[in-house]
């Protein structure tokens, strides 16, 4: 009888102690992300390869931040349209009182965004959702140009890994600062002018004065980096 309770007592403190210690790992790993703010949790969601809710791509993002995508609108409502870019990828576009707009490089109205337009948004990323700050109906194509083709998200299909051009020597996933504002915007358009496909989620200055435009939506590329003159130079 008592061999049986002290059986039976070491079973339950091992059981304490397996709950116990999966609570530390729990709580640690919350204290790990919240001490590091934005820097560590675009690491940890940068490699974690997990989906856009409802479209398929990556979710590499920490969070909402100045980004934007390009397509052809597929259908305008009164609180915004959509976009279908040219990889498939659906993008909902917000649009606000404070939303610009601009067609053949003159200043215009949200009238101007009609169905079948292409049109480059910028604004706040969040997922598949764009609230739209500035809406550039039928964009000009300036920008860098590139021989490497945007590859579409195809579900079951692996990513794509390749690096093309120049990627900076010290550059870590998830090192750098988020960037907003006109030089999110210069970084933004430089990415889609080289790029057009997926969605732009955020942008990452780096130590060496380089930006990383992160990228998702699409199988690849998921990093397209811009020098400081706002050039693509690589891609990976």
């Amino acid at each position: 009888m008592f061999s049986h309770r002290l059986t039976r007592s070491i079973a339950i403190g091992a059981a304490a102690i397996a709950i116990g210690g999966g609570a530390y790992g729990i709580v640690s790993a919350t204290a790990s992300t919240s001490s590091g703010a934005a820097t560590t949790a675009t690491s940890a969601s940068a490699t974690s390869g997990q989906r856009v809710p409802g479209s398929g791509g990556s979710n590499a993002r920490s969070g909402p931040a100045a980004g934007g995508s390009i397509g052809k609108v597929s259908s305008v409502s009164t609180s915004g349209f959509e976009l279908l870019t040219s990889a498939g990828e659906k993008v909902t576009i917000k649009e606000t009182s404070a939303t610009t707009y601009e067609k053949d490089t003159k200043l215009a109205s949200a009238s101007a965004v009609t169905k079948g337009k292409t049109a480059l948004v910028l604004g706040t990323t969040d997922s598949t959702t764009i609230t739209a700050t500035q809406v550039i109906v039928q964009p000009t194509t300036s920008g860098s140009k590139t021989s490497s083709q945007v590859v579409s998200f195809k579900r079951g299909a692996p990513s794509t890994s390749k690096q093309v051009g120049q990627i900076p020597a010290n550059y870590k996933q998830g090192s750098g600062t988020i960037v907003s504002g006109t030089v999110a915007n210069k970084a933004t358009k430089a990415a889609l002018a080289a790029y057009p496909g997926g969605i732009v989620d955020r942008v990452v200055k780096l130590s060496n004065g380089e930006y990383e435009v992160h990228y998702i939506g699409v199988n690849w590329p998921h990093h397209i980096f811009v020098n400081q003159s706002f050039k693509v130079v690589g891609a990976d």
